[in-house]
């Protein structure tokens, strides 16, 4: 009797050792809450990298608009043109140059253009450039949409996974990151905009290439004043940005 009952045990103990190590074809695997964990934490991070990306290029994307134009040149203390373009004819040349910029035209868009006397309103070198610009905007707004998307889509990721509070708080990551970064690049716009400005061209253009005469159109149109006027106002908006997402999310992680 008691080697039937150990034979029974022994076959019980096999069958549920058989069971445990086979899966069926439905079995789910769940990650485990350490690795959970972890993940979530991993793409808050990629949140917090996204939010500066989205803050900065939404600021460049709201100075591509007419609207920036009719502000800053009415904006006081903006230098004239000494060679003689009026308030009305820097709205009209440069609202055609930012529609170049945004549009899908190559550059006959702008090298077919005239003044009332014939000649050209941008040398070669000048179409040059501009192509470039063109080129670095597209790719920046590419950017800003993917980053944009990103954010969206983390955002709905973290609801569906319930890692939410995880979320917000690389939200607030991205807003203090932001805060910091921007804020030193505006102080260095405010004590060496020159040497700024230099850089940011060495960085995204061909050396060589942006630099010209201050009678060609281009500088005409956009001094230097109006490329430090509009550094200082996405930076703005990115700290003005930064701050509200530090502020609203951080409330809700609390």
């Amino acid at each position: 009797m008691t080697q039937l009952n150990s034979k029974h045990s022994l076959n019980e103990t096999q069958n549920e050792e058989n069971h445990t190590e086979v899966d069926g074809p439905d079995t789910v695997h769940l990650p485990e809450p350490n690795q959970r964990r972890w993940f979530s934490k991993t793409l808050s991070w990629v949140a917090s990298i996204l939010v500066p990306v989205v803050l900065v290029l939404t600021g460049v994307r709201l100075l591509l608009t007419p609207a920036f134009l009719q502000i800053e040149y009415r904006t006081p203390g903006f230098p004239p043109d000494s060679f003689g373009f009026t308030l009305e004819e820097r709205l009209y040349w440069s609202n055609i140059a930012l529609d170049y910029l945004l549009n899908e035209e190559d550059i006959s868009f702008l090298a077919d253009l005239r003044f009332s006397n014939g000649l050209p309103v941008y040398n070669q070198r000048e179409l040059a450039h501009m192509v470039d610009v063109k080129i670095v905007v597209t790719d920046a707004l590419n950017v800003w949409l993917a980053s944009l998307g990103g954010l969206l889509v983390l955002g709905v990721w973290a609801w569906l996974g319930h890692w939410i509070p995880e979320y917000k708080r690389g939200l607030v990551r991205g807003g203090w990151l932001t805060l910091f970064l921007i804020g030193a690049i505006v102080i260095l716009v405010l004590m060496a905009f020159g040497v700024f400005f230099v850089l940011f061209h060495e960085i995204f253009f061909p050396p060589g290439t942006w630099t010209f005469s201050f009678s060609d159109t281009l500088i005409r149109l956009f001094p230097e004043r109006f490329w430090r006027d509009a550094f200082l106002m996405v930076g703005t908006f990115s700290i003005v940005g930064s701050i509200l997402f530090v502020v609203l999310f951080k409330k809700r992680t609390v």
